[in-house]
């Protein structure tokens, strides 16, 4: 049974792709909503060093990531941004995917990217080259600083 199904979208470009939602299981979601809660109160939002040794002590666990793996994570993380009572913000959704992923043995990596004009910041979660939290061409928008 597929875990995501592909639609046209019927009013801008026909050839436009959309995911629909996907079941997460609780857990996932549970895990997602606790980990943003534990970035709060560990305030790594405002310690940038401490995040990112953190990211980089997490790695990838061992043997055979799910095969739905991403689409869990990501569709529970989304639920839990949802529900989580203050605002979740780029580097707080993707260091929480990014650990969630890691968690499940997919080499996820936090990536953090800046434009100059106008200067914004931006951070999200890449598999395999891919953005997996953000829309796909967020490459191209972004000038990449680095990958954690």
């Amino acid at each position: 049974m597929p875990t995501s199904v592909y639609v046209t979208h019927s009013v801008a470009d026909p050839n436009e792709r959309i995911q629909l939602p996907v079941f997460v299981e609780p857990r996932f979601f549970w895990k997602a909503l606790f980990c943003l809660l534990a970035f709060d109160v560990c305030r790594l939002g405002h310690n940038f060093p401490r995040l990112y040794q953190s990211l980089q002590r997490v790695k990838a666990s061992e043997g055979e990531p799910r095969e739905d793996a991403v689409e869990q994570i990501c569709g529970a993380v989304n639920k839990a941004c949802v529900w989580y009572p203050k605002t979740v913000l780029c580097l707080q959704r993707s260091a929480v995917t990014t650990y969630l992923l890691r968690n499940l043995g997919v080499p996820a990596k936090v990536v953090l990217g800046a434009q100059t004009i106008p200067f914004k910041a931006h951070a999200w979660t890449e598999v395999n080259g891919e953005a997996v939290n953000e829309r796909q061409d967020v490459m191209k928008q972004y000038t990449i600083w680095d990958r954690c």
